[in-house]
């Protein structure tokens, strides 16, 4: 499921700063953007020089492209699309990135109870029709696309790293933990450049390595439920981390008076009613990634339980009801807000 929210992000201006007493080279700050997997790369990071900063750049966007290549469905010949297109045949050697995904992806889907659920594909596929001509989906395309949607039929063997999709025309969707993943990845690539602080935003999930050289962390604004373009009325301040926003913010779908997001509960089949968004704060974007569609699928009640039940996530409901826009934070969640005052 494709989701893009728009979330500010507030990067606090830098200097220079020493270490100890030793000299070290004056940091300088680099921004980069390119289109990959739907939405726009962003790459803010923290080099000694221009050469540095324009090599891991490079190299970063490269990485993204190679896992676009293997998670898109959109591009017939992935790697995904080729391990759907031989659904219901014997189990399937996958790269190791495509076996990570599907790995957690069923530990989330496990966690939330469905909610999230990558072989929602087929119905993924029917709301994005529905967008186009703004007609519902029928009754029996629903039933029909249902019968394929089960992430308990996608059989994972971690010891030959094989996948086994046990249904025939099952079609899985990884656009709710692949960006998180890629954002990550692209961390990891700008490490082995030797720059450590650094923030990657793809469309409304960011990763963010080590501070700012002179800050305690990086500030990102998460925009209002209604107005994704107004000041954010929420700001945080986090490093080594993933923030990931689920929302109905840019792609929904008006039909016969009714509001049909864009992310679609996999339970049912019907696009979620009602505006809402997630957002989860994770010690990674891939888990924060892959997260904020389940829970906001689950809703604050069930959701809210499984983000108190981890030490390692926080997350921030906002969910419009008959009494107006209601926020929920979890226990956590408070000590990343920012504010001037600190």
């Amino acid at each position: 499921m494709l989701k893009h929210v728009t979330i500010s992000l507030l990067i606090l201006l830098c200097g220079l700063v020493g270490v100890n007493a030793l000299p070290q080279r004056p940091l300088t700050r680099y921004t980069f953007t390119e289109p990959h997997m739907g939405t726009t790369f962003r790459i803010v990071l923290y080099a000694p020089d221009e050469a540095t900063a324009n090599k891991a750049a490079k190299a970063a966007f490269a990485r993204v492209a190679e896992l676009n290549s293997i998670m898109s469905d959109y591009q017939p010949t992935s790697e995904l699309m080729e391990l759907c297109a031989k659904a219901g045949g014997p189990p399937i050697e996958v790269s190791a990135d495509l076996f990570t995904v599907l790995q957690k992806a069923d530990e989330f889907a496990k966690l939330t109870d469905g909610g999230l659920d990558v072989s929602v594909g087929p119905i993924v596929r029917l709301w994005r029709k529905a967008r186009r001509t703004r007609e519902m989906p029928k009754a029996e395309e629903i039933k029909k696309a249902l019968e394929l949607v089960d992430f308990r039929k996608i059989k994972l063997d971690a010891q030959r790293r094989t996948v086994q999709l046990l249904i025939v025309g099952m079609l899985l969707d990884l656009g709710s933990i692949a960006k998180g993943y890629a954002a990550d990845a692209v961390l990891a690539i700008l490490r082995q450049h030797g720059i450590t602080r650094a923030l990657v935003a793809a469309g409304g999930d960011i990763a963010v390595g080590d501070a700012p050289p002179d800050a305690p962390g990086w500030k990102v604004g998460i925009a209002p439920l209604k107005n994704p373009d107004a000041p954010p009325e929420h700001h945080l301040l986090v490093k080594n981390a993933g923030v990931s926003t689920a929302g109905d913010a840019e792609q929904f779908v008006e039909i016969a008076g009714k509001r049909f997001s864009h992310i679609v509960d996999p339970r049912t089949g019907i696009g979620l009613l009602g505006r809402r968004s997630v957002t989860v704060i994770a010690p990674n974007a891939m888990t924060s990634d892959g997260l904020d569609t389940g829970l906001c699928v689950l809703g604050v009640g069930r959701g809210l339980k499984i983000v108190e039940a981890r030490e390692d996530i926080a997350a921030l409901f906002v969910f419009e009801t008959n009494k107006g826009v209601e926020t929920t934070m979890s226990k956590r969640f408070a000590k990343y807000l920012w504010n001037e005052a600190k």
